[in-house]
């Protein structure tokens, strides 16, 4: 299935019914009387998040989303149908966006999450309820309200405990497939990974997370080279970042500025997040270079420096120990934070 994370879709939701005009017309009863009956609803537009999509491909070939119009009105006080709301089924973790692509409009962001994005029209009034002590025969009854219309962005940003980043062939790709089942594209040239891949990662029998691994960054990313900086969007909800750094490649310390750098110019949080900072491809080096890379690394970063080797698998049990702890910590916070708003809830 082709992957896509951005689209530009127009909704519209239904008008109201009509009102209508209409007198009672019966043998043996005179004086009728107005009778036309009020129109109905139309349909709401309605966006729901589901777990059986992951990607936003489907609105490539539709775009345009009209909800029905009410039923109008007629006689004997009969009231129009009520149209039926469309539903729209979007991915978990989509966020809807106005035209200009900086407004963040609604965000969906567990499963079952709804919302109803553009209500119908109310239906109008027949001219039964029009009729008074002085006009005992109106002929009056109005048009029905009109529904609401947009063009709005769908975004979709996944929804993963940890994120992966590093320069092209840092082994992003090898590190996904040793420490889960998915099966990415793996390759010995740059840019290998053209869209984020997700993987199911099991340090122990009991624990798990969700592992996302995005294209590779590379200096200027943020102003468009290589394949942009859009894919860090896939990120932003993750509890920590694992910044995976191709120590054969010799130039550590400027390869980690890189990606922090671009981090930093992307802005939205990411450069606040917990790093793991491991230096890849163990295998690779010798064992003067290991300690003197890692020595470097640490000194730049200030941070403790993993060593490990997608290959081989060494170092990486814990490398997805520390991880693991992070994730712990984002979900207490995260139930914590639910329970204090349902007791603010429950106190409302």
């Amino acid at each position: 299935m082709k992957f896509l994370d951005q689209a530009k879709i127009y909704v519209r939701s239904g008008d109201g019914g009509d009102g209508a005009v209409a007198f009672r017309r019966e043998k043996y009863i005179e004086f009728g009387g107005p009778d036309g009956g009020n129109g109905g609803r139309g349909g709401d537009i309605i966006f729901e998040a589901s777990a059986d999509l992951n990607t936003l491909i489907d609105f490539r070939y539709s775009q345009h989303f009209k909800a029905p119009k009410g039923g109008n009105g007629s006689g004997s006080n009969r009231t129009g149908r009520d149209a039926e709301s469309i539903t729209i089924k979007v991915p978990v973790g989509t966020e809807i966006i106005a035209d200009d692509r900086e407004t963040m409009l609604a965000d969906l962001d567990h499963p079952d999450a709804r919302i109803v994005f553009c209500r119908g029209g109310d239906g109008a009034h027949g001219n039964a309820m029009f009729k008074s002590s002085t006009n005992r025969a109106p002929t009056r009854a109005d048009k029905g309200w009109p529904g609401e219309e947009r063009w709005i962005w769908l975004r979709l940003k996944l929804i993963a405990d940890v994120g992966l980043v590093g320069l092209p062939n840092a082994g992003k790709s090898t590190f996904l497939s040793r420490v889960s089942a998915a099966k990415p594209k793996i390759a010995d040239y740059p840019f290998t990974t053209l869209v984020p891949q997700l993987g199911v990662v099991r340090p122990t029998e009991y624990e798990e997370f969700v592992l996302a691994d995005i294209p590779g960054l590379i200096a200027g990313a943020h102003e468009g080279v290589g394949l942009g900086d859009r894919f860090l969007g896939h990120v932003e909800r993750c509890a920590a970042l694992v910044h995976l750094v191709d120590g054969a490649a010799g130039s550590v310390v400027d390869s980690w500025r890189t990606i922090r750098g671009e981090l930093e110019a992307y802005g939205a949080g990411l450069l606040d997040k917990p790093e793991i900072l491991v230096l890849n491809k163990s295998d690779a080096m010798s064992a003067r270079e290991l300690s003197a890379r890692k020595s470097a690394l640490a000194k730049a970063s200030g941070s403790p420096v993993f060593v490990a080797s997608g290959v081989s698998g060494d170092g990486l049990p814990e490398v997805l120990r520390a991880l693991m702890n992070f994730v712990n910590v984002a979900r207490a916070d995260r139930q914590e934070a639910q329970k204090a708003a349902a007791r603010r809830a429950a106190r409302a």
